[in-house]
């Protein structure tokens, strides 16, 4: 997510999204994780939409077999199918289906991005971890969101984990000369 806490620009735009090395050996580790997979609608059209594909195939041939491999769960009352390899869609009671599939102590879940289900399941009690990736980039404005050529991006100058849990982020504008 962003700075600023949006996790899709206008449109779904991920595109200020920053990926390296050591970003693309997590993505390899977490697509082949063996954990189910758990979308909200906007984000499944998203992730069905590329995964699949030869271009994902040829970009990004491990996460696209793990993505593509995955079991993974759809949830929404407008979709009328979900046609991505190994995916269930499920139309009603999204908190009910997550609980059956906890107990007894079943595979892992992960929910990607998908801020509607997120924001559910925490109120359930039902997520056991967070995982927070921040991109240093600000896209949101007071009116909504910012245009691509608006985002300002930022350079991390320093951290701090403070023992109550608070992190401390320091950046600076990526284009400033020290």
């Amino acid at each position: 997510m962003t700075l600023d806490g949006y996790i899709a620009g206008e449109g779904s735009d991920i595109s200020w999204h920053m990926v390296d090395d050591e970003f693309q050996e997590l993505a390899n580790a977490a697509s082949n994780s063996g954990n189910t997979l758990l979308f909200e609608r906007i984000t499944y059209e998203l992730m069905a939409g590329f995964w699949p594909t030869a271009e994902a195939i040829t970009a990004d041939p491990v996460v696209a077999a793990g993505m593509n491999k995955a079991e993974k769960i759809a949830f929404s009352r407008t979709l009328n199918k979900a046609e991505w390899n190994n995916t269930r869609l499920v139309k009603d009671d999204m908190i009910g289906e997550v609980k059956r599939l906890k107990e007894p102590a079943g595979k892992d879940l992960t929910v990607l991005g998908s801020g509607n289900i997120v924001s559910q399941l925490a109120q359930e009690g039902l997520i056991d971890e967070y995982s927070v990736l921040l991109n240093p980039v600000v896209i949101g404005t007071e009116n909504g969101v910012r245009r691509p050529e608006e985002m300002l991006a930022l350079k991390l100058i320093e951290t701090r984990r403070f023992r109550n849990g608070n992190v401390l982020l320091r950046y600076e504008p990526a284009g400033k000369e020290n």
